[in-house]
């Protein structure tokens, strides 16, 4: 079997600031940013992917993406049978991570605003 897009894939997120991999279930690759996973590949060359409500009926309606093969609410599987299949893969996980950084930036920001009110800096 040909394990190239997987490849592609972990090259690509990997080399995103911040992201790390790591072993998932049924011989997955997880990727994280932070704890937050952002989807995960598994060996058969599906990416099972956590996509918000609109970003689902989009991609569902594109008929290559299906709901989550094993029937998690949130995520759909998506094969990777081409360079358009990777392509679209990795525009869902690009917005998985800008979604995660958004989130991790402004918690950190409400921690430092809160920090410098407990020392009563302005």
């Amino acid at each position: 079997m040909d394990y190239e897009p997987l490849a592609a894939v972990e090259r690509e997120v990997l080399s995103w600031t911040g992201v790390t991999s790591e072993p998932g279930r049924f011989g997955a690759t997880s990727f994280r940013y932070g704890k937050r996973e952002i989807g995960h590949v598994h060996r058969d060359r599906v990416a099972d992917l956590p996509v918000t409500k609109e970003m689902r009926e989009r991609v569902l309606e594109g008929g290559r993406a299906q709901p989550h093969r094993a029937g998690s609410k949130g995520y759909v599987s998506y094969p990777m049978e081409s360079s358009e299949d990777v392509s679209a893969v990795l525009e869902i996980l690009g917005s998985n991570y800008d979604r995660a950084k958004a989130t991790a930036d402004a918690i950190a920001e409400r921690r430092a605003a809160s920090q410098e009110e407990e020392k009563g800096e302005p």
